[in-house]
């Protein structure tokens, strides 16, 4: 997975229930600063940092963005039939911040 820099972190998996409910994990407060001080590199807009994660054996493409002084994360609904994963899960993420645009 390598393209830009490689982190990894673990946090709860939760679904925001809006008009269209997606599932997210939290990037931690220690890997939120260091996504921020390069953001400026990376960002394409809003903050949003494009980036490619792995949990378990599935790997994806999204963007980060920031939300309350950290980013979050969505998991894909395919990511988490495949892992089966469930509201409360903590799940460990391999994170690559991808140098272009997704």
């Amino acid at each position: 997975m390598r393209d830009g820099q490689d982190l990894a972190f673990s946090g709860e998996l939760w679904s925001w229930r809006g008009p269209s409910p997606y599932h997210f994990v939290t990037v931690p407060d220690e890997v939120s600063a260091g996504l921020r001080a390069m953001s400026s590199l990376v960002s394409y807009g809003w903050g949003m940092i494009p980036v490619r994660y792995r949990i378990g054996a599935t790997t994806s493409d999204t963007s980060l963005f920031p939300k309350d002084g950290r980013y979050v994360m969505p998991v894909k609904d395919s990511v988490r039939t495949a892992e089966r994963l469930a509201v409360g899960d903590t799940v460990t993420v391999q994170l690559s911040v991808r140098l272009g645009r997704l």
